[in-house]
């Protein structure tokens, strides 16, 4: 397990209660759902953290080096089975956890191992609650296949082809997040058509910002998850892309992204407002991802030629500031709005037709 954490052994944590089992897996694989988890209230926060489980395994099988294309197609049919009740979830288990390498971190391996318990909590949600997480991983497992057999060398075609990246590693979680809101409260439920319009567009303001943080890290896997054709209208060749360049072409496309990621994470914004002022739990998870993804973006922008993800990730003072604002203004929609726009002050106007997704149809330009 990460060696930041005290040591737990397979069993003892064989032997955890569910939550408490749910949320050492989570601090192992994501330290930011760990963080912001825990702020929903006690009937969301359980299948809030096991759907973040179940896309984190297979997130795990589409990444594993070890495995060809065909093992990742199969795995994660597989595992929609699985979700599904129609397949072992201990069969999978045991075929997936011995070919997973040394290059997939030890928390993975042991969500992988835990396959049946994190299977079993699923299975013990009511019938929506499964549908939501089931959609969610069918599609998420259909629509990352799509993109295992590419060269993704020199970044995806287009801006098109990154939105449906971005929906189906994260778009499709605001989608289903929704639906288990809406599941949760009536109330919420009243606003979920709008929820439901804005949920992609969260999704993607949040993925867009972790590709731009991550460029480097990718690129060192022979991976750009960049659209080609922003970059080519500027004259700049995604393959010439190389660590320390200084072209000023690649950073205004950089910054055309920034823009576009920044649109989306307003829409997000408006997203949260419709959730209920007095639901302070939800609206905390909701604002400290946008929160961190909004200073994320601005460290980025203010290093257009950073070399190293280390480089625009934010402070733990940054984070504590998050949190702070979030809780001071969460309650007001007047507050949301100004702190967010001040924390978007330099970046790089948020594009307009992105934007035009969060008003109504009868507001929209023609």
């Amino acid at each position: 397990m990460n060696g930041s954490r005290s040591e737990i052994t397979s069993a003892e944590l064989d032997a955890l209660a569910d939550d408490t089992l749910q949320a050492r897996l989570l601090d192992g694989v994501s330290r930011t759902f760990a963080l912001t988890i825990p702020q929903l209230p006690s009937g969301l926060a359980g299948a809030v953290s096991n759907a973040y489980l179940l896309c984190r395994i297979v997130d795990t099988i589409e990444d594993e080096v070890a495995l060809d294309s065909a093992q990742k197609s199969k795995f994660c049919q597989q595992f929609t089975r699985v979700v599904a009740g129609e397949e072992s979830a201990q069969i999978l288990a045991s075929e997936l956890a011995p070919l997973l390498s040394s290059q997939t971190i030890p928390a993975e391996h042991e969500l992988i191992r835990l396959i049946p318990r994190v299977i079993a909590i699923t299975h013990g949600f009511d019938e929506s609650q499964r549908e939501a997480l089931a959609l969610c991983v069918t599609i998420m497992g259909k629509g990352m296949a799509e993109f295992q057999d590419r060269d993704l060398r020199c970044g995806l075609a287009d801006m098109n082809e990154m939105s449906d990246y971005c929906y189906y590693v994260a778009g499709v979680v605001g989608e289903m997040l929704t639906r288990l809101f809406c599941h949760y409260s009536p109330e919420i439920a009243t606003h979920r058509d709008g929820m439901m319009k804005l949920a992609v567009s969260f999704g993607q303001g949040l993925q867009m910002t972790n590709i731009l943080k991550d460029l480097w890290d990718d690129h060192s896997r022979q991976v750009c998850w960049l659209p080609r054709d922003i970059f080519d209208s500027l004259g700049f060749d995604l393959s010439e892309l190389k660590p320390g360049h200084d072209d000023p072409r690649f950073a205004e496309g950089f910054k055309r992204l920034i823009g576009i990621a920044h649109a989306h994470l307003r829409n997000a914004l408006e997203y949260t407002l419709q959730i209920p002022a007095h639901e302070t739990g939800i609206r905390e998870f909701c604002l400290w991802a946008l929160g961190m993804a909004m200073l994320t973006l601005r460290k980025i922008n203010e290093n257009l030629y950073f070399s190293d993800s280390s480089q625009v990730k934010i402070s733990r003072r940054s984070v504590k500031t998050v949190i702070t604002i979030s809780r001071l203004t969460l309650r007001s929609n007047l507050l949301l709005k100004s702190a967010f726009y001040l924390a978007g002050r330099g970046l790089p106007g948020p594009d307009r037709q992105v934007l035009a997704l969060a008003l109504p149809a009868t507001s929209k330009q023609t």
